[in-house]
């Protein structure tokens, strides 16, 4: 079922209610759906303002792991083993072969339900030690199978955890109530995206993870002393160590406005050094291929207004922590055009924002080398308790884009946005190695839904 019913029979049932609030969870459940199409369904009405509130909840269950599923359909290893031995006993090496043999074996044992002869003809053999068993271990799986995990002590639960049958897992769940725009329908906005829309924006070449620190910073009017061209901040190739080609002309008006200045900028009045721009390393930002893009727009005989965009791979010699990784994705998105105002770029990130479901947002003001007025844009973690920041943005500034020859009227919003911050945010991840890297939970890949589309 796609999420615009859904959101339709949530909304009916939002205006039954008389004020406490729906479970999305027990909505689930009423509604015979899995839930998370019903979170689907709310981060879709939330996408459409002010519809619904919806506040994001975290509990723990007991959950059946695959093996424990398996255990209250089939019974527990020890009692299959019970079951699987006839009046005259097994082989000891045959009753290992069986997949439940092993563990079921020592179970069994334990609980004094077989013995073991080990002077038996032709070799040790396995008998029945009682006329009947009780597997309370099936018994009690189907109760939390049932919803009643509460029937169970804690120590039965641990011991439930350690067979690997129970997992304790983390649910996110949301209680949702009528927002000052309710409606009990969904009415479609202008502001949608529309084939037409994506079709007005073109996506840049990023598949090239190398580039040379002439692109990556010094187009971007980023002095050569700046402490991001660090090695301790970037990653440098040795080999190979530098790059050979550029359009000349363009280097040499880069290399003045840095050391001399021009455009009615007074540059940075240092001794810039091609030495330095050659250098090759693995992009710290897709934003050099935004310079790239534009550089190729300024050569067209006339200018025209662009949409630029890419989702791409960039790296960073950061240091690993939670909501830092050595290399990730970055959300890059350009718009060239006359009369273009910082109001533009605000406007862009908040409609991008809410489409995601994410509304609780910050602008605060940044310093960039390469834009002015700059922005960087903060959004709220519940998980984590505190703003992080999922991106930075800016207009781009007349000293790097007068020097490749854009007309001078011309402005440029510009956007780089985290992709694993916001999805950290969005489903609630609190550390950002359990979404990329070794330490991902290959479960969640699977659980997860891959998109939520309308029909």
């Amino acid at each position: 079922m796609a999420d615009g019913p859904v959101a339709e029979l949530l909304l009916r049932r939002l205006g039954e209610e008389d004020g406490g609030g729906l479970d999305s969870l027990g909505l689930a459940s009423a509604l015979g759906l899995d839930h998370q199409q019903v979170v689907g369904a709310v981060k879709s009405l939330q996408a459409l303002g002010e519809v619904i509130e919806a506040e994001q909840l975290s509990s723990k269950r007991w959950e059946l792991t695959a093996e424990g599923k398996e255990t209250a359909e089939e019974g527990s290893h020890e009692a299959r083993v019970f079951h699987s031995l006839p009046a005259q006993g097994l082989p000891q090496n045959e009753l290992m072969k069986l997949p439940f043999g092993k563990v079921g074996f020592s179970k069994a044992m334990s609980n004094k339900w077989i013995h073991l002869d080990k002077n038996a003809d032709g070799g040790p053999r396995v008998f029945r030690s009682v006329q009947n068993v009780k597997d309370s271990v099936r018994e009690k799986l189907q109760l939390v199978h049932q919803g009643r995990a509460e029937s169970l002590d804690e120590k039965e639960k641990s011991e439930m955890k350690k067979r690997k049958l129970l997992a304790e897992v983390n649910v996110k769940t949301y209680l949702i109530r009528k927002g000052n725009a309710f409606s009990t329908t969904v009415t479609k906005q202008e502001t949608d995206l529309t084939q037409e829309m994506i079709a007005s924006f073109t996506e840049m070449p990023t598949n090239n993870f190398i580039e040379s620190s002439f692109w990556n910073f010094d187009a971007l009017f980023q002095p050569q002393q700046h402490p991001a061209r660090d090695q301790h901040d970037t990653f440098f190739l040795l080999d190979p160590a530098e790059a050979t080609e550029f359009p000349m002309d363009y280097l040499g008006r880069v290399k003045k406005v840095h050391s001399e200045g021009g455009y009615g900028s007074q540059g940075y009045k240092y001794d810039w050094t091609i030495k330095e721009a050659t250098k090759n390393l693995l992009r710290t930002h897709t934003t050099a291929v935004s310079a790239r893009m534009l550089y190729q727009l300024a050569q067209q005989e006339a200018f025209t207004p662009v949409k630029y965009f890419s989702i791409d791979r960039v790296f960073r010699n950061e240091t690993l922590d939670a909501t830092h990784l050595a290399e990730f994705h970055q959300i890059e998105g350009v718009v060239a055009d006359y009369g273009l105002t910082l109001g533009d770029l605000m406007g862009t990130l908040k409609e991008f924002f809410t489409k995601l479901g994410i509304t609780k947002l910050r602008f605060k003001p940044a310093y960039n080398p390469y834009t002015e007025p700059s922005m960087e844009v903060f959004s709220y973690h519940e998980g984590l308790k505190k703003w992080v920041e999922v991106g930075n943005s800016g207009m781009f500034r007349p000293e790097m884009l007068l020097p490749m020859g854009l007309p001078a009227g011309v402005s440029v919003i510009a956007w780089g946005l985290s992709l694993e911050r916001p999805t950290m945010i969005k489903y609630g991840i609190n550390n950002i190695r359990e979404l990329v890297g070794h330490r991902v939970n290959l479960q969640m890949v699977y659980d997860s839904p891959i998109c939520l589309l309308d029909s």
